[in-house]
């Protein structure tokens, strides 16, 4: 059970209420998370900023690599919400996150991201050579600034144990129709 609670609409201020109004605006639905997050209106767009960051890495970086780099991520950190979330993106385009064969560029993102969860202070000179190869400069700082905002959201959801997602469920690892 969570250790903070979602907003209640109905009883919020008009500040949550427009900032709740417009996630639903521009993202069409609202997670346990952002339903928490909205408490504050400030941390609440903070943690958006991945959208911006998203966007900023396309077309440098294709859908289902930020995927495999947000999963990894999301592993490293073990963050079961954030896992499950990236299980669905990759399920719903058709691919099986247990069995996936990962492209070098892939590999490498997962590489980056599990580097920088284990140990931020330490990412290996070899993986910066890699990534220096296939990115500009740009690119890789969006990239760091991404997975920031991405462990920052693991961290969340594992320190303030939010609620599962009922629509993740059915991705979630183990789960009998992940592999379909």
């Amino acid at each position: 059970m969570s250790h903070l609670p979602q907003i209640d609409y109905d009883s919020a201020s008009e500040e949550v209420r427009a900032a709740h109004d417009e996630e639903i605006r521009l993202r069409g639905r609202m997670t346990n998370m952002k339903r928490t997050l909205l408490h504050s209106p400030v941390a609440h767009r903070i943690y958006a900023e991945w959208f911006t960051l998203r966007a900023e890495l396309d077309p440098a970086i294709s859908d289902r690599e930020i995927w495999i780099f947000s999963h990894a991520i999301s592993k490293a950190a073990n963050s079961k919400i954030a896992i499950t979330f990236f299980r669905r993106a990759l399920i719903n385009k058709g691919f099986n996150p247990d069995a996936l064969e990962l492209s070098r560029e892939e590999a490498l993102l997962a590489a980056f991201g599990k580097a920088v969860v284990a140990d931020s202070n330490a990412v290996p000179a070899e993986l910066w050579a890699r990534l220096k190869e296939r990115y500009e400069t740009k690119v890789l700082v969006n990239l760091v600034a991404f997975a920031g905002i991405m462990l920052a959201t693991a961290i969340f959801n594992n320190v303030v144990e939010v609620d599962f997602d009922p629509e993740l469920e059915a991705f979630a690892e183990g789960a009998g129709s992940s592999a379909s």
